[in-house]
């Protein structure tokens, strides 16, 4: 756990979380600024400040982020109508939290980006 960081707080039980989903390798848990009905962030246990410092051994890890997401999109019932995945990192790519993170956004039309 590095100490000033919010989500590892979050994984540690030190911060409340509107938790929904965990088991040995994440943390599932609605976000408090959510951008769609749905948006849920699946954070690792495991702090990885970016999508850059990421190792060949976090590898099982990051699938798990995804079949996590997967999983939770089937049981919040969008799995069918479209969801939306998201990972940002640093600051030009939006990320605000340096611990990775997954964001699942659904539960209505989402503008196309590009």
């Amino acid at each position: 756990m590095t100490t000033d960081c919010l989500f590892c707080k979050i994984v540690a039980g030190d911060i409340p979380a509107d938790i929904i989903y965990q088991d040995e390798h994440v943390i599932a848990f609605r976000d408090i600024s959510p951008q769609a009905p749905t948006h849920i962030l699946i954070v690792p246990r495991k702090h990885i400040a970016t999508i850059n410092d990421l190792e060949s051994t976090d590898q099982l890890l990051a699938g798990h982020l995804l079949l996590t997401a997967q999983k939770l999109a089937r049981e919040q019932g969008i799995d069918q109508s479209g969801f939306r995945l998201v990972m940002n990192c640093n600051q030009e790519g939006g990320q605000t939290v340096y611990h990775i993170h997954m964001h699942l956004m659904g539960g209505r039309q989402l503008t196309v980006l590009g």
